[in-house]
């Protein structure tokens, strides 16, 4: 086992890395900007090393400093949270080129799984249903008009190195192919670089549904169940669920297995997260994450598992410490995601916190980095908390989550709180009946 990890990142997450390797007696070191100099990581952590300016590009993703922060401290591994490094398949080399442990896949499982082909092929291969489409890249526009005639309408134009909703278009019909087409390739150019794009079938209705899986790296794997994540604005998941509601105790075992069986036959290593659309009884394979989720919390409260832990037992090369037959889900749990943002247009609201006080209870977990005094920086994505509940059954969890949001104080700066308070009176909420679009229709009607 190891004796000291490096956590490359911060906020919530780089906090629950800390706590797991403090309950394993493993020594932590945390990396900071300038800018987060007095935040709770840094606080927390056994060591913390300044790794530059504020700018994610010169801190938390400079690759030569965090490797440099390990060299200084005497740390033997990496966890890289989500986010930032957790996918950079050129990191995790570096990393390995160094003889430091990487907390997660291998680089070429990374590069796999990170362009949208590869990933696709390699799962239709292992026998994962896919979306119908394109066969690979599609590099003109002849090209995707003849896909289309195929495939057929609605489509949508991919990024083959997307991700968070960006470089993706809607066609509708065949008038919108052409600036769906050409759009899609400008924004993959200027967010990846790299244009290459490709065609699926637009589902009408379908629900956003992730199984997690977990490998041991040796051809061992096994599924926790799945996670609901269809309640999403511009493709950014704002609440999750698990068990979905919509899924049967048949579809969880099938598709989970398939899942499993899919990731050990490449001997997949850690956690990761099988991502696909879901329409009338139907899974399509859509992407493969190989990190921890924002939302694992409610796959640990169901099945009363630390995945954190578990990541780092299995880079420091010890077996599962579960087996599939000991997984079984209790209860229902739900995650809302808490950003320091301003409705109703969900821009960043950075500031001083000048009152916090987490809501707490049976069956209420509150991750979060924030403390009375914080000043949230400008500069990182604007999530500030993630409160999650769990009861023993889904009218109970959405109970708790009420009252728990009820309890819930961030005053100084402006959060999305009131939204879930909002969402908690509706309908289709309080009976799981909603798909990918449900938020962003509801976010125009109620919200303009």
């Amino acid at each position: 086992m190891f004796d000291k990890i490096l956590i490359a990142n911060r906020g919530e997450i780089a906090l629950r890395i800390i706590r797991a390797a403090r309950e394993m007696g493993i020594g932590s070191v945390a990396v900071h900007s300038t800018a987060d100099a007095d935040a709770m990581h840094v606080r927390m952590a056994d060591e913390s090393v300044c790794i530059g300016p504020p700018s994610a590009a010169q801190s938390y993703l400079n690759f030569p400093a965090i490797i440099s922060a390990c060299e200084v401290t005497g740390a033997q591994a990496i966890h890289p949270g989500y986010g930032f490094l957790s996918e950079n398949a050129s990191f995790v080399q570096i990393v390995e080129d160094h003889q430091l442990t990487f907390i997660g896949p291998t680089a070429e499982h990374i590069r796999i799984m990170g362009d949208k082909i590869t990933a696709k092929d390699t799962m239709r291969a292992l026998g994962v249903p896919c979306v119908p489409g394109s066969d690979g890249g599609v590099p003109d526009l002849e090209t995707a008009r003849a896909v289309a005639a195929d495939v057929g309408f609605p489509l949508i134009v991919k990024a083959t190195a997307g991700g968070g909703g960006r470089g993706m278009k809607l066609a509708k019909t065949p008038a919108d192919l052409d600036r769906a087409f050409q759009t899609a390739r400008a924004e993959a150019k200027a967010a990846f670089g790299n244009d290459e794009v490709y065609l699926e079938r637009y589902l009408g209705r379908p629900r956003h549904i992730e199984v997690q899986v977990f490998g041991d790296g040796r051809g061992g794997a096994v599924h926790l169940g799945e996670r609901d994540c269809s309640l999403q604005r511009r493709h950014q998941k704002v609440l999750e669920e698990a068990p979905g509601p919509s899924i049967t105790p048949e579809q969880r075992a099938d598709i989970g297995a398939r899942c499993a069986a899919a990731v050990a036959r490449i001997n997949y290593a850690g956690a990761g997260t099988v991502e696909f659309l879901y329409e009338d009884g139907e899974f399509f394979f859509i992407e493969m994450n190989t990190r921890l989720q924002v939302e694992h919390p409610v796959t640990e409260a169901i099945f009363g598992v630390d995945l954190v832990r578990e990541q780092i037992r299995v880079a420091a090369g010890l077996p599962l410490s579960f087996t599939q037959d000991e997984l079984v889900p209790r209860g229902h749990a739900i995650e809302v995601r808490i950003n320091a943002e301003k409705l109703p247009a969900f821009s960043p609201s950075p500031g001083r916190i000048t009152q916090y006080h987490a809501p707490g209870g049976l069956g209420v977990r509150m991750d979060s980095a924030l403390y009375d005094g914080y000043r949230i920086p400008p500069y990182y994505d604007s999530l500030i908390g993630k409160l999650i509940v769990h009861g023993r059954d889904r009218p109970e969890a959405l109970a708790r989550l009420g009252r728990a949001l009820g309890e819930l104080i961030v005053d100084g700066v402006d959060t999305t709180v009131p939204l879930f308070h909002a969402l908690l009176q509706e309908e289709a909420i309080q009976t799981g009946d909603y798909t990918i679009h449900w938020l962003e229709h509801w976010l125009e009607t109620h919200l303009g």
